[in-house]
């Protein structure tokens, strides 16, 4: 059982993917243009001579403050071009610093937009709807994609073509081409999808360990699901921030970039044009602006060439553990409990888990000798040991406290991971 976020119960995210039927509530998108009214004219007035004289006096007056004043800007002028140089004063030696100004390295946004427009595409879908009383119709959906390789590899969402039966991509050249499954995995939301084209421009890839917040962005992609090569651009606003989509736990980027329905699978790119995320939700509700997220890049390529390689996402821990997190009053009291923290509901027949002796019930204390409040802090010590890795696992039984030995083995999927939801093919 998946843990239960408070903060998204309070913002709820939507992916951004889904422009099209079941992706995002019914709703309308305003693009108003405020035009300020145009000021009435004032009549004329004439005046007498004793008027015109006095209105010489004042401006005489005027221009000598303002060649003060000018003198005393002109100078902070020439230090600021100086880099934070002190300037002399206007009158009696004195001094002015003026700080100098720092702009982040890296391109132009326009020339940024240029460079990366090659490596973003658009992608449709179509799925049919239905049941056996009705007749079946075609939903159409849309997101976005980035290039991964030359040969016609594409990085989107999971959630952009599950369940689709046709799925096409269009590339910036305005040229379409349909597309076939590779592979895609729910728990991290992507997905890759091939077309069969040669020479196209693949992202150049960033490294997310190493972003910082408040460092400049752009995200790129295909809102509404009709207007591909949207750049908008912002900062990242934050690091590793846990969401909940779709009952998955995501530890992903945060920007104040416009994110909105079709984004998702676009790319967020740094200021010298790599790609360090793929847009995949935002955050939305009454008074709720500029939070939308990211999918870091290092767990992007992780995925993608797993799915390219094998099919599925190796190396992830699965020890058949089904785990709860009770961390306020009404959960505890809806499952019985006294105590907050993570507790274990159920443990797979057949798995390491039940071999080690968990049963359901356990409350979990610590795992290698570190506390733990939620079921994250399990996945996240779980991923870190890796799998062949022992750990041993502090639990609370009845009031008793015991340590079960619990060996991490891998999540191999008996058949292939997620059902292609259209047409397969072999990944070379």
């Amino acid at each position: 059982m998946n843990e239960q976020n408070n903060f998204s119960d309070e913002y709820p995210y939507q992916n951004t993917a889904d422009y099209g039927p079941g992706a995002q509530p019914d709703g309308f998108y305003h693009y108003a243009v405020t035009v300020p009214p145009k000021k009435e004219k004032k009549p004329k007035r004439h005046t007498g001579r004793g008027v015109t004289a006095l209105v010489m006096v004042l401006c005489i007056l005027f221009s000598g403050v303002f060649a003060f004043g000018g003198t005393l800007l002109a100078n902070q002028l020439i230090a600021a071009g100086r880099g934070g140089e002190t300037a002399p004063g206007a009158e009696g030696g004195g001094t002015v610093t003026v700080p100098t100004v720092q702009h982040t390295e890296g391109l132009s946004t326009t020339d940024l937009a240029a460079k990366v427009k090659p490596s973003v595409v658009e992608i449709t879908t179509e799925a049919m709807a239905g049941n056996g009383f009705i007749q079946q119709l075609v939903e159409s959906g849309a997101g976005s994609g980035v290039v991964w390789t030359a040969d016609g590899y594409i990085v989107t969402n999971y959630h952009v073509i599950e369940g689709a039966s046709q799925v096409s991509v269009r590339l910036s050249d305005g040229s379409s081409y349909p597309a076939t499954y590779v592979g895609g995995d729910k728990e991290s939301d992507i997905a890759v999808i091939k077309i069969e084209a040669n020479g196209l421009t693949p992202v150049s890839l960033g490294d997310s360990s190493s972003l910082v917040v408040g460092q400049d962005i752009i995200a790129v992609g295909n809102p509404l699901g009709e207007l591909g090569g949207t750049v908008t651009n912002g900062i990242i606003s934050a690091l590793d921030r846990d969401v909940t989509l779709d009952g998955q736990t995501m530890r992903l980027l945060q920007t104040n970039a416009a994110i909105n329905p079709g984004n998702s699978g676009g790319g967020l790119f740094d200021a010298n044009g790599n790609l360090i995320g793929i847009v995949n939700a935002k955050s939305s509700g009454n008074n709720i602006e500029g939070l939308g997220f990211a999918i870091p890049v290092n767990t992007v390529k992780q995925v993608a060439d797993d799915l390219m390689e094998k099919g599925y996402v190796s190396g992830r821990v699965n020890v058949g553990l089904t785990l709860l997190s009770i961390n306020d009053a009404a959960t505890a009291m809806r499952y019985g409990v006294n105590e907050y923290g993570v507790y274990v509901y159920s443990a797979q027949q057949g798995s390491s888990a039940e071999t080690a002796g968990f049963q359901s019930g356990d409350l979990i204390r610590s795992v290698n000798g570190k506390e733990v409040s939620s079921a994250t802090d399990v996945k996240n010590i779980f991923t870190e040991a890796g799998v062949g890795s022992t750990v041993e696992v502090v639990i609370s039984r009845r009031g008793q406290e015991q340590t079960l030995s619990l060996l991490l083995t891998e999540a191999v999927p008996d058949t292939m991971q997620n059902t292609a939801p259209f047409q397969t093919r072999d990944a070379a």
